[in-house]
C-alpha cells in the first residue's frame, strides 16, 4: 500500500502538503481533486519521485511497477504501432535478454531468454499495441504512420497509448482525457474499470471520475482527506462535512460570545473575579473551530442578445470540408467530408454535435462559424445573426504576447468596426471591470497570454465571447483545462442563456446538462440522434469494438504484421526454444499442433466466408468514393440523383456485410477460444 504519514511538502517556497497523512490500498481507483494550484501534480511528483518529501514519512512498495504519461512531446519517425510497443518494458527488457543471449552464443541462455520473451507477450505484441492505439481514436489507416506526422494532440493520445501499454501496478494518470473526444474518452473508461493495479487519476470530468474511481482524496489547505466513493459521493459527504462544521463553529461562536461577555461584565467586581478569571482561562484553553473557508465560486452570465433571429441559420445541401492546399495541381478536387446538408438552426435550440472521431463535427461548427468557406450549398444567416465562437484550441483566437486587456481594446475595435456594438460598455476602465468579472483582476490584466495556464486562456476566450452578445454560441471542446468550478459556471451560464447553443463537448455532464436533441455527424452527413448520451455511448463500444477487429485481422497478414517484426519473429523462434530447452514441451506440442488442425478445419469455411465479404466491402468502399469524388464535381441534376441513389444502396449493402463480418469473427473467435 501507499502511505504518507505527516509528510511535509514545499515546492520552492510554498508549502504544498503540511503534516499530511493518507493510506491508499493495492487495487484502489483513486481520484484526486482539489482546486488550481492545491498541489495534486506536486503529490503525483512525489509519487514518482521526482520530488521527495521535506518531511515526515513517506511509503510505496520497492517493488511496485510505475507507468504514467509522459508530458515530453515524442520526436521520432518511428511508426505509432512501434512507438506504443516500445512502452511495454518487461517486453523491451526481454528483447534485450535475446539479443545479448545471442550475442552470447549461450544456448541454455538462449531458451531462457526466448522463454522469457514468450511469456512477456511478444507474439501479441502489435495487436495490443493497435487496439490502444485505436481505442483511442487513430484510423486503420494511421497505424503505420511516423509519430511525426501527427499533430501535437494526437501525439499526446500516443503517449497515453505507451503508458497503458506497460504492465503496472501503479498507473498516474494527469488529466487524461485533455486531449481525447467523447469516443476515445468512452473507450478510456471501459479500458481502466478493467485496469487491475492502484490507479491516482487527477480530472476535471466528474462523469469520468465517477466512472472509474472508487476512492476520492481531497487536497486543502495543504492536508489530505480521504473519502470512500467517487466524486458525486464526494461531493455529498463534504457537503455534510461542510454544514457540520459550519454549525459547530456558530455554535462555538456564540458560546465564546457569551463567555466574553461575563468576562467583561464581572471582571472588575471583587465578588465575581474569581468566576471572570476562571472563563478567561476556559476561552484561552478552547480549541478553536475553523469558520467554513469554501472556496470562492466563480459564475459569469450572457447578456439578453440584442436581437433572435428565427431562424438563425438555413442550410441547403451544403457539403463542408477543405479547399484543395494552394501547392496542389490545378485541378485538384476539394476534400469533402461533410456532404449534402439540409438543415435549419432555430432560435433556443439547443443543439449537442456527436460522432465518433474523424467524422467532421469540427468542420462543421468551423464552417457555421465562417472560419471555413462551405464547399457547395447555400448556407443562409438570419438577419442581425451574432455568433460566439470558441475554438477547440484557444490559440486560434488569442495572441501570445499580448495580455487580456489588449485582447479587450482590440476586440472593441473590430466589433464597432463592423458595426456590431449592441450597448455594450467600451471604455477601458469598464473593461478593465468586465474582465474582473472573470477572475482577470490586478496584475493579470497586464500579463502575456503565453504565460497563463490553459484554464485562464479559456476563461478569457469566454469571457471575451461573452462581451460581445452573441445570439447562437459555437462552442468546439469549451471544456479543455477548465477546473471543475468553471465547468459547472459555463452549465449554469449556459442554461439561462436565451440564444442558440451548438455544442461540441466529450464533458458529457454539460452534454446532459445544456442540450436537449442531438445531432450525429457520420459516415459523411448529419442526422438527427434519437437516443440518449448513454445510447450514444453504446455505440461509441461498439465502433470501438468493430474497429479492433478489424485491427486483429489485419495483424495476421503480412503487410500489416511489418509493425515490430523482429519482436514477431522472435516469439516464433521463442517455441523453438522452449521445445529445445524442455522435452516435455515437445509431447505438448504436438497435442497443440493436433488442436489447432481441428480449429483450422472447424473455422475453415467461416474464414473463406470472411474473405469473400472482404473483397466484396474493398470493391463498395472504392466505388463508394469514387461516387462521392464525382458528387464533388458534378452539376447535372440527373447524374446527382443517379449517384445519390447508387450511394445509398451500397451504404445499405455495406451495413449488412459489415454485420455479418462481425458475426463470423465471432465465431471464429469462439472457435479458437
Amino acid at each position: 500500500m501507499i502511505t504518507l504519514k505527516n509528510v511535509v511538502l514545499r515546492r520552492g517556497a510554498k508549502v504544498i502538503l503540511d503534516s499530511a497523512s493518507v493510506t491508499l490500498n493495492p487495487g484502489e481507483k483513486v481520484g484526486l481533486v482539489g482546486r488550481n494550484g492545491a498541489g495534486k501534480s506536486s503529490l503525483f511528483a512525489m509519487l514518482n519521485g521526482t520530488l521527495h518529501e521535506d518531511g515526515g514519512e513517506f511509503y510505496i512498495p520497492a517493488q511496485w511497477r510505475m507507468a504514467q504519461v509522459a508530458q515530453d512531446m515524442p520526436e521520432t519517425e518511428q511508426s505509432a504501432t512501434s512507438y506504443v510497443i516500445e512502452g511495454d518494458v518487461v517486453l523491451q527488457a526481454a528483447q534485450a535478454e535475446v539479443d545479448a543471449a545471442e550475442a552470447s552464443g549461450d544456448g541454455d541462455r538462449m531458451a531462457h531468454a526466448y522463454m522469457e520473451l514468450y511469456d512477456s507477450g511478444a507474439h501479441d505484441a502489435p495487436a495490443r499495441a493497435q487496439a490502444l492505439i485505436l481505442g483511442l481514436g487513430f484510423k486503420l489507416s494511421e497505424l503505420d504512420n511516423p509519430v511525426n506526422s501527427f499533430s501535437g494532440g494526437w501525439r499526446m493520445r500516443l503517449q497515453l497509448a505507451r503508458a497503458l501499454m506497460c504492465p503496472s501496478d501503479l498507473l498516474l494518470l494527469d488529466e487524461p482525457t485533455n486531449h481525447l473526444d467523447l469516443d476515445a474518452l468512452v473507450w478510456l473508461e471501459a479500458w481502466l474499470k478493467r485496469y487491475q493495479g492502484t490507479m491516482l487519476v487527477i480530472s476535471h470530468d466528474r462523469e469520468f471520475l465517477d466512472a472509474v474511481t472508487d476512492v476520492t482524496v481531497h487536497i486543502e489547505g495543504a492536508k489530505l482527506t480521504r473519502y470512500g466513493g467517487n466524486y458525486s459521493k464526494f461531493e455529498d459527504l463534504r457537503a455534510e462535512q461542510m454544514a457540520l462544521q459550519q454549525g459547530a463553529f456558530n455554535k462555538q461562536q456564540d458560546k465564546i460570545a457569551h463567555l466574553q461577555k461575563f468576562i467583561a461584565r464581572f471582571k472588575a467586581k471583587a465578588s465575581k473575579a474569581k468566576q471572570a478569571q476562571s472563563r478567561v482561562k476556559a476561552l484561552d484553553r478552547m480549541e478553536k473551530i475553523a469558520p467554513l473557508l469554501a472556496e470562492a465560486d466563480f459564475t459569469f452570465e450572457f447578456k439578453e442578445p440584442a436581437n433572435l433571429p428565427n431562424p438563425m441559420l438555413s442550410m441547403q445541401h451544403v457539403d463542408f470540408g477543405y479547399p484543395p492546399p494552394a501547392d496542389a495541381p490545378a485541378g485538384t478536387p476539394p476534400t469533402v467530408i461533410v456532404q449534402n446538408v439540409s438543415k435549419s438552426v432555430l432560435a433556443g435550440q439547443r443543439i449537442g454535435i456527436l460522432g465518433a472521431n474523424g467524422q467532421g463535427k469540427s468542420t462543421v461548427v468551423k464552417t457555421i462559424a465562417r472560419a471555413l468557406a462551405p464547399l457547395s450549398g447555400e448556407m443562409t444567416e438570419g438577419k442581425g445573426l451574432n455568433i460566439g465562437y470558441f475554438a477547440q484550441q484557444e490559440l486560434d483566437v488569442l495572441r501570445p504576447a499580448d495580455n487580456p486587456l489588449e485582447h479587450m481594446i482590440r476586440l472593441v475595435k473590430e466589433v464597432t468596426a463592423a458595426g456590431k456594438i449592441g450597448g455594450q460598455q467600451t471604455r477601458e476602465q469598464d473593461l478593465r471591470s468586465f474582465l474582473g468579472n472573470f477572475n482577470f483582476g490586478g496584475d493579470m490584466v497586464k500579463q502575456a497570454v503565453g504565460s497563463m495556464s490553459g484554464g485562464e486562456k479559456a476563461r478569457l476566450v469566454l469571457c471575451m465571447i461573452v462581451w460581445q452578445r452573441p445570439n447562437l454560441l459555437l462552442l468546439d471542446e469549451p471544456t479543455n483545462h477548465l477546473d471543475l468550478a468553471t465547468r459547472e459556471a459555463l452549465s449554469m451560464a449556459l442554461n439561462e442563456f436565451e440564444g442558440t447553443v451548438m455544442l461540441v463537448s466529450h464533458d458529457r455532464a454539460l452534454l446532459r446538462a445544456v442540450c436537449d436533441e442531438f445531432w450525429m455527424v457520420s459516415r459523411g452527413g448529419v442526422a438527427p440522434f434519437d437516443g440518449d448520451l448513454d445510447d450514444y455511448q453504446r455505440y461509441l463500444l461498439d465502433e470501438a469494438k468493430r474497429q479492433r477487429e478489424e485491427a486483429k485481422k489485419s495483424t495476421s497478414t503480412p503487410a500489416s504484421a511489418t509493425a515490430a517484426t523482429k519482436t514477431v519473429a522472435a516469439s516464433g523462434t521463442a517455441t523453438q526454444a522452449a521445445a529445445t530447452f524442455d522435452a516435455k514441451k515437445s509431447a505438448s506440442k504436438k497435442d497443440d499442433a493436433q488442436r489447432r488442425q481441428q480449429q483450422s478445419d472447424t473455422t475453415k469455411p467461416l474464414r473463406k466466408e470472411l474473405e469473400k465479404i472482404d473483397a466484396r466491402m474493398q470493391s463498395l468502399t472504392a466505388e463508394r468514393d469514387s461516387l462521392q469524388a464525382s458528387l464533388a464535381t458534378t452539376t447535372a441534376p440527373a447524374e446527382l440523383a443517379q449517384s445519390g441513389k447508387r450511394l445509398k444502396v451500397i451504404d445499405t449493402e455495406l451495413g449488412t456485410l459489415e454485420e455479418r463480418w462481425l458475426e463470423l469473427t465471432e465465431q471464429i473467435e469462439t472457435s479458437l477460444a
